[in-house]
């Protein structure tokens, strides 16, 4: 693990003078957030503590439904009381949606790799913005803790390391860490055959019609560097609540000659939407999120923000203004 950052004294300490940890992530989980916080909650309970899983939800991904029964959206008054939180995947109390007030108050630890991190001060903070994963890390943190990773916290690690790689498609010359960490994980009985049958299989066939929808109204900007499309809100209270697929839609986009970025806006209400970013290394679209209050990394970042489609379509084509003439200047 030497390619990444050493895991901290103080989260070390933060975890061995606890008895009782809520483990948070953001809303919307998906696999590296889920399967980082499954693991994690596993290691602390064979260190002798308690471990409670706690997510806003939704589950949508199908390769975590199976799990979406083990976490709480409401803490008790039991649970929290002496409790400490271990927040995974992302930073600020926010991004942990109905979460974040129940959590306000107590003892915090920071588990993030992402670039955007925006953790408040007295959290204890693990942060790698150079781990492809927070798996990896977590992976790295049962270890200093002294315990030999479990076969099935390395196929829950497994899961968060291949969701967040794009099964390591993502990964370019610096990916050896991550492999060799994959290797690992293999050793102590991941499958990479059986996490890529629930990464990519299990679709609804709602799944199917919302990705036409989409890909039939996407348009192209900047001489062709920029695809935006979206999803009405019909669609996504409807097809999308029951088989959004953004990864094969950002993949079947992006494989189109001299596209560098998509976004795709969702009416998730009648006056909130969610934004998705997706790039090639030529457009940051970490800084384009956090145009719009969110975060994430250079090649796939998001935000949440009030608003409709129609006001929010022009204002996220002009945000990649800046960004993308310079890519058509260095054709």
């Amino acid at each position: 693990m030497a390619e990444f950052a050493p895991v901290p004294r103080l989260l070390l300490d933060f975890i061995h003078q606890g008895a009782k940890f809520l483990l948070a992530g953001h809303k919307d989980p998906d696999g590296d957030c889920a399967g980082s916080q499954l693991a994690l909650a596993s290691a602390l309970e064979r260190l002798g503590k308690k471990a409670v899983l706690c997510s806003a939800g939704p589950f949508r991904r199908p390769e975590l439904s199976p799990y979406a029964g083990r976490f709480a959206s409401r803490i008790s008054g039991e649970d929290r009381e002496g409790a400490r939180v271990i927040i995974v995947d992302c930073s600020d109390l926010e991004r942990t949606g109905d979460i974040g007030p129940q959590i306000e108050g107590l003892p915090r630890a920071v588990i993030d790799h992402h670039i955007t991190n925006s953790s408040e001060g007295g959290s204890v903070l693990f942060l790698d913005v150079r781990a492809p994963a927070t798996a990896l890390m977590v992976f790295a943190l049962i270890e200093a803790l002294g315990l030999p990773p479990s076969k099935e916290e390395a196929e829950y690690l497994f899961l968060g390391l291949c969701t967040d790689t794009g099964f390591f498609r993502h990964l370019d010359h610096t990916g050896a860490g991550a492999f060799r960490c994959a290797a690992r994980m293999t050793e102590l009985g991941a499958s990479p055959k059986h996490t890529f049958r629930a990464i990519s299989g299990g679709k609804s066939f709602e799944s199917r019609k919302l990705l036409g929808l989409v890909l039939a109204r996407a348009e192209a900007f900047y001489d062709g560097k920029l695809v935006v499309s979206s999803e009405n809100y019909e669609e996504a209270r409807g097809l999308g609540a029951r088989g959004r697929d953004s990864d094969t839609l950002y993949q079947l986009i992006m494989a189109v000659r001299g596209v560098e970025a998509v976004a795709i806006i969702r009416q998730e209400e009648p006056d909130r939407c969610s934004l998705g970013f997706r790039s090639r290394d030529r457009v940051n679209v970490a800084e384009i999120a956090r145009q719009f209050g969110g975060g994430g990394h250079k090649n796939a970042s998001g935000a949440t923000l009030s608003g409709t489609v129609a006001e929010l379509r022009p204002r996220v084509i002009a945000a990649f203004s800046a960004q993308l003439a310079v890519c058509c200047a260095s054709r």
